[in-house]
């Protein structure tokens, strides 16, 4: 079933480029065109196991992949309504050939949209994109987007932690506070372990898995009930900006059972409402973030299967230190909502998940040789969960052409079914050579 949705994914990105023929042939197709922007890479990438578990695919490595990627942009002129428009045709592509899965070639469309300006206060991208919003540094309450944390754990670089999402964006700009609009037709979940490359916690075989695991994910239907709508206000007062938030769809992870017989964890629905803000503070950048997860299907936390309304928290904190260094530090805050409910419901030999969860991160990041050399090191520690997670790397600009990145991934935990506890099984050291053009 996760092979079917993500061949119907990269099917959709295909009919896409159909689509955005026959638009142009409604309208004509321009009769002049700036050039194209075309520019790439090539890059071999290599994730070595530091601990093995004899659960997934291969024991001494989890990544072994070579991708090649082609970015296309081009800009509309002329004397028609494409220019008059200010129309920009956008494309990123990746073909993956992955060594990990017997030498398979993997394409990947990431971008596949057209952006346009119909009038003053408003900007149209249509198509395939990638959808981000809120404050957080790779923690996210507002952004309910797709994710990637396959990619995110074995080490891949950090624009694959997001993922694209075919979706039709608004975007206002009125006096008093500017408005995005998204509508996504069909419903993107994130990508998460499932045992082949990364070991994790299988709740239905109580304890960690990985081929062997037979859960099922189970997406919502492909139908117009079901599309996805997110929504952003917001507005600069002097150097900070303020915002509001709206998502109404599904929970990106499948934290609800569909079955426990048929071992089925599904996306429930999901309403979330949130605000946010950001600007300086004694000589940094400081951040707060809200969010209130309501869960429609369990208003009052009484359904055991079903997880229950929750409230979300952020604080952070950055500030350049000078010599090109730069720290950054964020708390967050997280409550399972009417969790007496949802105790009473319980039945013998359930899991309890815990009520509370706080989480916080640092990131150090720092140049050397003349900023050729970039060392950054992200630590995340729950001291509630009693785990963690260090990712730290060196990237070396060797010329403009060439880059190579290092890095390590050690997730840890005291116990083997909290975030990062359930993949201190995947330490792995990873390296990636990249050449641009």
């Amino acid at each position: 079933m996760d092979q079917g949705i993500k061949f119907v994914r990269e099917k959709r990105a295909t009919v896409l480029a159909g689509i955005f023929l026959a638009v142009a042939a409604c309208f004509g197709w321009p009769s002049g065109a700036a050039a194209a922007q075309l520019s790439g890479f090539l890059e071999t990438a290599f994730g070595a196991r530091l601990t093995r578990d004899g659960l997934t695919k291969h024991d001494s490595y989890n990544m072994l992949e070579e991708r090649a990627q082609l970015k296309l942009r081009h800009a509309f002129a002329g004397e028609d309504i494409w220019a008059d428009w200010r129309t920009v045709f956008s494309f990123k592509g990746d073909l993956v050939l992955d060594g990990y899965y017997d030498t398979t070639f993997d394409p990947q469309v990431r971008d596949l949209n057209l952006a346009l300006s119909p009038a003053s206060f408003l900007d149209i991208k249509m198509g395939r994109q990638v959808l981000t919003w809120g404050t957080g540094d790779y923690l996210f309450i507002n952004d309910l987007f797709p994710k990637d944390y396959v990619s995110f754990y074995l080490g891949r670089e950090d624009e694959y932690l997001k993922m694209p999402s075919d979706a039709l964006r608004l975007s206002f700009f009125p006096k008093a506070v500017n408005v995005d609009l998204v509508l996504i037709g069909v419903f993107e979940p994130n990508e998460i372990p499932k045992g082949d490359q990364l070991s994790f916690f299988d709740s239905f075989q109580g304890g960690i898995a990985g081929r062997e695991s037979d859960r099922s994910l189970l997406a919502p239907a492909r139908q117009a009930e079901n599309a996805v709508y997110a929504a952003r206000a917001y507005r600069n007062f002097g150097s900070s900006e303020a915002a509001l938030y709206l998502y109404r769809g599904f929970d990106p992870m499948p934290r609800s059972y569909e079955s426990e017989a048929d071992r089925g964890l599904y996306y429930q629905r999901l309403d979330a409402y949130g605000g946010s803000l950001r600007g300086p503070l004694a000589g940094g950048i400081a951040n707060a973030e809200i969010g209130y997860y309501h869960s429609p299907e369990d208003s009052d936390g009484s359904d055991r299967l079903v997880q229950n309304s929750m409230f979300k928290g952020l604080v952070g904190y950055e500030k350049d230190l000078g010599n090109d260094l730069k720290i950054g530090l964020q708390y967050q805050y997280d409550q399972t909502l009417d969790y007496g409910a949802y105790t009473r419901a319980l039945l013998p030999g359930d899991y309890i998940w815990d009520q509370y969860r706080h989480l916080l991160t640092q990131r150090v990041t720092k140049f050397f040789k003349n900023q050729t050399v970039l060392v950054t090191i992200f630590n995340f520690y729950s001291p509630s969960n009693q785990d963690g997670y260090l990712r730290s790397s060196v990237a070396y600009d060797i010329t403009d052409r060439w880059k190579v990145t290092c890095g390590v991934n050690i997730p840890w935990g005291a116990d083997y079914y909290t975030d990062f506890g359930q993949m201190k099984r995947n330490k792995n050291i990873f390296v990636r050579v990249r050449s641009s053009f």
